[in-house]
């Protein structure tokens, strides 16, 4: 009886507010949807950085193709395309001999700076010894010095050594450049190594060198990686250094020997245009070879407490 008084008693829902008993459930998205209007904003946004960051080196390509003086009309396609600026600069110049000169000096750079870097983050990493905090100082302002301070002074110790106008001087000057922050963010990847596994590596009777070589470094392929594609274009594309300790002809590299085509009243647009794209070639499939690994090898040790 007084189950059924109260069940008589209480209102339906539905007759009280009937306009929610018909209103449309929404729908509750995600915290990894975004809606129409969101996405193609964003879609939108790509395109839009996309272009902005292709459309210089199409452009450029355009140029090349356009003649000697196509670069006069750059908006017009009259006349067709060809490779006229392409067959000058190999054939006609020493651009392949400034493409050699530049090619061995990055790579020597590369294999130096590699070895160097990698050895001096896993000692800073694994090792403590006097002037420990202080070493790693003195790799982080040396990255404070511009360019133009250095010149004087790296000018008159590779004069000293004997070694302006050669390969090896460049090359050192590079690693002097690249070597300071390639070892920082080297020693951060090697942070986040176990440390277990250098004594592991002990235990079986590796040395200190045997342990580093054998089983970090593979485990370390990432920061090689980014640290050998940040050493191959500081040396790729760098013109200060070159041009004040390069004097000969045959030693010259691309970005000293392509200053050849700009004259005191008119500049080879066509020429270097050409050049440029070939430039980017060695450079481009450097950065294939290394993308898998850049950005694990870049945000390495980002988090490390």
């Amino acid at each position: 009886m007084t189950e059924s008084r109260h069940d008589s008693a209480r209102p339906d829902r539905a007759a009280v507010n009937p306009t929610q008993a018909h209103r449309p459930h929404r729908k509750i998205r995600g915290r990894d949807e975004r809606s129409p209007l969101a996405s193609l904003g964003l879609h939108a946004a790509l395109i839009g950085a996309a272009v902005i960051a292709v459309f210089p080196i199409a452009y450029m390509m355009f140029i090349s193709l356009r003649g000697r003086d196509g670069w006069t009309t750059p908006t017009s396609a009259e006349g067709g395309l060809e490779i006229s600026n392409y067959t000058y600069v190999l054939t006609e110049t020493e651009f392949p001999r400034w493409f050699a000169n530049s090619v061995l000096i990055a790579l020597g750079t590369t294999a130096l700076g590699v070895f160097i870097a990698a050895s001096t983050g896993y000692a800073i990493s694994r090792m403590r010894f006097p002037g420990h905090k202080s070493l790693m100082w003195v790799l982080l302002v040396t990255q404070m010095f511009p360019v133009a301070v250095l010149i004087v002074a790296l000018y008159n110790i590779l004069g000293g050594l004997g070694l302006l106008d050669s390969y090896v001087g460049l090359i050192l000057t590079y690693c002097s450049v690249s070597v300071p922050f390639c070892a920082w963010m080297m020693k951060g990847y090697f942070d986040t190594i176990p440390y277990e596994i250098d004594e592991a590596g002990r235990v079986d009777g590796l040395t200190p060198f045997g342990t580093f070589y054998r089983l970090i470094l593979p485990l370390a392929k990432p920061g090689l990686a980014v640290t050998a594609f940040y050493s191959f274009i500081t040396a790729w594309g760098e013109v200060a250094f070159a041009r004040a300790f390069l004097s000969s002809d045959s030693m010259l590299t691309l970005s000293v020997g392509l200053q050849s085509f700009i004259g005191q009243h008119k500049a080879e647009w066509g020429y270097l245009a050409a050049s440029a794209v070939i430039i980017t070639i060695p450079a481009g499939l450097i950065f294939l070879l290394v993308q898998r690994n850049l950005v694990a090898g870049l945000t390495a040790g980002g988090t490390k407490g």
